[in-house]
């Protein structure tokens, strides 16, 4: 996504609390820059949309995209578990979208991008706060949508299926079984890719959705189709 929106020209801050991740994902985008922030810290937030701001005069687009995930049964989750997921997946989302109101809205709007889950629709017996929490999302979005269309600020989200990351290899390698699952699954054969949702985002970003506010758009290559 971010390279998308890059290579449409937009200026992009990468914003993480990995540095050298950050760095790395700065140095591969034209005139990228990188900022560390952990986002499960509110004032985090607040701090990192002024910053944004004071070092480059707006906030056009915000990509909620930091996520992280808690595996086991309902009854073996542990507290801090599904407080670290909330705050990361959901409540990031919340107050990194309410810092960049003010600005977009002095600006002349805006384009919020929240990226939730087909997980959002879909039940899971051992990853119950990431469900939650994405499923949170995709009505976070619905609720500041409508709440700021007056305000120019078009805000939507994105459900990407079974995507080939960190976090889904992960979980591969402890449920072999998965790999063959998704596949027989999902029309389009295979998994998805990072680099299928620059086009999504540089969409929902540009003016080519002005008309577009509140939806989530899926992008899982048929999976949730095949119903």
């Amino acid at each position: 996504m971010a390279r998308g929106l890059a290579q449409a020209g937009a200026q992009v801050v990468i914003a993480g609390r990995n540095p050298a991740k950050n760095a790395a994902a700065a140095a591969s985008l034209p005139g990228g820059r990188s900022l560390v922030v952990d986002l499960a810290g509110r004032r985090a937030c607040a701090l990192l949309v002024e910053r944004v701001v004071k070092e480059h005069g707006r906030l056009d687009i915000l990509v909620n995209n930091a996520g992280i995930n808690a595996r086991g049964l309902p009854q073996d989750i542990a507290e801090e578990d599904w407080d670290a997921v909330i705050e990361t997946n959901l409540a990031a989302p919340f107050f990194l979208a309410r810092a960049a109101h003010a600005p977009m809205k002095a600006q002349g709007g805006g384009k919020i991008v929240n990226v939730s889950s087909i997980s959002a629709v879909f039940g899971s017996p051992v990853v119950a706060p990431y469900v939650a929490s994405k499923a949170g999302v995709l009505q976070l979005t619905r609720s500041l949508a409508t709440a700021w269309a007056a305000d120019n600020i078009r805000v939507n989200a994105i459900l990407p299926g079974w995507v080939d990351t960190d976090m889904t290899r992960a979980a591969r390698d402890r449920a072999p079984q998965m790999e063959d699952r998704v596949l027989a699954r999902t029309p389009a054969g295979r998994w998805g890719r990072p680099e299928d949702f620059a086009g999504v985002a540089v969409f929902l970003a540009s003016a080519a959705s002005d008309f577009v506010t509140g939806t989530g758009i899926t992008v899982d290559g048929g999976y949730c189709a095949d119903g």
